[in-house]
């Protein structure tokens, strides 16, 4: 880092993407991307709104805040579009969390959330996971602080039901509770409904995973007007432009394409179930996975080294260095195709290992 790096700053750890190489061509089952592209539709308003690239976007997303209300039963009031879910959970860090208001979250969980408590410099609090990676929804009862909650989690994909959040939700009146329904799409129960009972409630959501939206960057949050209010006086502090011209046609293309999100979510789950029940014959231990992934190890394999054999072999998945999930690999559930490839490569270095 250079001389000039603020001191507030040097020691932010940033959060590690997966990654993307370019040397070869991957069967590519570590980032959670959909694996298959977007709608048509969206495809065609895109190139269109690229027409007018010249002028800025609409700051207030106008017409696909309206689509996205409507399909999830609210008022605009309490939709904010933003440039991923990554930015809105950004500012939940930065409007509901300070130095007397920690910010909560489990010790396995989606990475970004310590670093945004880090970015923030806001005191944080990890709660460890049961050891069957659940969440115990009790250790979150009075938290004293922000509760942040990805449902279904992130790697382990398993979720919470509605009651067992409004549970969470009952018990800290006083605590905005943020739930991140990243991959709520794939066999999730949405806590949408639960803003209309619930002011300390914010939900978010992205088009990355069951939209097919990744490279777009397109997310939002569901809450009560007034919350959704304050979110949008730190967007209109920091980039009333957030989200482009393209993105928003895209999105909008996306909403009025229902069926076919719907479809590739059905297939994402079948191809998620098939996968699963062929990687537990082969001797794999998985947990109940709601997401488009699978988290997945097996006994007599070390973790790292599988994820490095199956590179070695074109297959990306994704490795988490650390205890205690440092055995486990999570993968993508890509196309049956896909999903056979990685299923027969895992085959040969189960008879390799014998």
């Amino acid at each position: 880092m250079s001389r000039f790096f603020s001191e507030k700053y040097r020691a932010l750890t940033p959060y590690t993407p997966g990654e993307q190489p370019k040397e070869m061509q991957y069967i590519k089952l570590n980032t959670n991307e959909s694996p298959f592209p977007p709608s048509p539709r969206a495809v065609l308003a895109a190139a269109e709104a690229a027409k007018g690239l010249n002028l800025y976007s609409d700051p207030t997303c106008a017409r696909l805040t309206r689509a996205v209300a409507e399909h999830l039963g609210a008022f605009e009031e309490e939709v904010l579009l933003t440039n991923g879910s990554d930015e809105i959970l950004g500012f939940a860090f930065m409007a509901f969390c300070d130095e007397t208001h920690p910010a909560v979250f489990a010790d396995i969980t989606y990475g970004f959330y310590e670093v945004f408590a880090e970015l923030n410099r806001v005191p944080y609090r990890k709660i460890p996971l049961r050891e069957d990676f659940s969440i115990r929804i009790e250790d979150y009862f009075d938290a004293k602080g922000t509760v942040f909650l990805a449902n279904p989690n992130a790697p382990t994909g398993i979720a919470l039901s509605p009651a067992e959040i409004e549970q969470i939700l009952l018990r800290n009146p006083d605590n905005i509770v943020v739930v991140d329904e990243a991959y709520v799409d794939f066999g999730g129960e949405s806590c949408v409904p639960l803003i209309r009972k619930y002011d300390n409630l914010l939900v978010t959501q992205t088009f990355s995973k069951s939209r097919s939206l990744a490279g777009g960057r397109l997310g939002f949050g569901v809450a009560f007007r007034a919350l959704i209010s304050d979110l949008n006086t730190l967007k209109y502090s920091t980039n009333p432009y957030n989200v482009n011209s393209m993105t928003l046609a895209a999105g909008l293309g996306t909403m009025e394409d229902g069926d076919y999100t719907a479809k590739n979510c059905r297939t994402v789950i079948e191809n998620r179930e098939y996968t699963t029940a062929k990687l537990r014959r082969m001797g794999f231990v998985t947990t109940d996975s709601k997401a488009n992934f699978i988290f997945a190890m097996h006994p007599c394999l070390d973790g790292g080294r599988l994820y490095r054999t199956l590179k070695e072999r074109g297959i990306l998945v994704r490795h988490f260095d650390k205890d205690p999930i440092r055995q486990y690999n999570r993968i993508t559930v890509g196309t049956r195709e896909q999903m056979d490839a990685l299923l027969s490569a895992l085959q040969r270095i189960l008879e390799e290992e014998a």
